[in-house]
């Protein structure tokens, strides 16, 4: 599943605000080890849903952001975010 996975879906939904640092996605989502964020981003970007893209910096800089085909899934990961409120009620 592409989207499949616990840390996924929220991946996406994070970076549909604007591009995002690691650490940043870290600390919106602190309950995923660094392994699991790792794997999942690394899934995301081989299904070219998203971009890394890396800056020759010191220290290396390294940013997040949905690709074309990322932001497709707007509409579906809005909808999903919605029910979830809807259900907290």
């Amino acid at each position: 599943m592409i989207i499949g996975g616990k840390w996924k879906p929220m991946l996406l939904y994070h970076l549909l605000s604007g591009t995002k640092r690691f650490l940043e996605l870290q600390r919106l989502i602190a309950q995923a080890s660094d392994r699991m964020m790792t794997k999942s981003l690394c899934e995301l970007e081989q299904d070219r849903l998203i971009l890394r893209e890396v800056f020759a910096e010191v220290p290396v800089r390294v940013e997040y952001s949905l690709t074309k085909g990322g932001k497709t899934l707007i509409p579906i990961l809005t909808a999903m975010s919605d029910w979830k409120n809807q259900r907290s009620s």
